[in-house]
């Protein structure tokens, strides 16, 4: 929501409007919006045992590629668990043409893969453009309630 605010001539020479004058009266906005809530970030090979690994939380990875068709229709899914989910896990996404290393050492054939790890390990997969109920009841058994 925004709210606006007026400065006066008194207000310091911070909201000038150039030349060394003053504006009379210059809106001001302020945000004042909630905590941004979790999204979806990009893991790489470099961030892979920070991210993921030592996580204190449980950590849903979506293994993906931008040429991948079902990869495209579970994108908005994994967006939407990383928001319901916010605060009780992290949520990443791989690119398995950018790094290619992380999913063979993950053995990924095909994506899109999910995996799910807690306490840095691999708990569980699921493959392929599954609904948004299969990969929530997969997440409520590592995430504590």
């Amino acid at each position: 929501m925004l709210h606006s605010s007026t400065v006066s001539k008194s207000s310091p020479s911070l909201y000038s409007t150039g030349a060394g004058r003053t504006s009379s009266r210059k809106s001001l906005f302020i945000c004042n919006a909630r905590e941004k809530v979790n999204e979806v970030q990009v893991v790489t090979d470099s961030s892979w045992k920070n991210l993921v690994i030592g996580s204190e939380t449980p950590v849903l990875v979506e293994f993906w590629a931008p040429w991948c068709g079902p990869c495209r229709m579970i994108a908005p899914i994994i967006d939407e668990l990383a928001k319901e989910y916010a605060g009780k896990i992290a949520c990443y996404k791989i690119n398995t043409d950018d790094c290619p290393n992380i999913a063979t050492q993950y053995g990924i054939r095909s994506i899109p893969t999910v995996l799910f790890f807690k306490n840095g390990e691999k708990k569980e997969s699921v493959i392929g453009a599954v609904p948004k109920s299969t990969l929530s009841a997969t997440l409520d058994k590592y995430v504590d309630t």
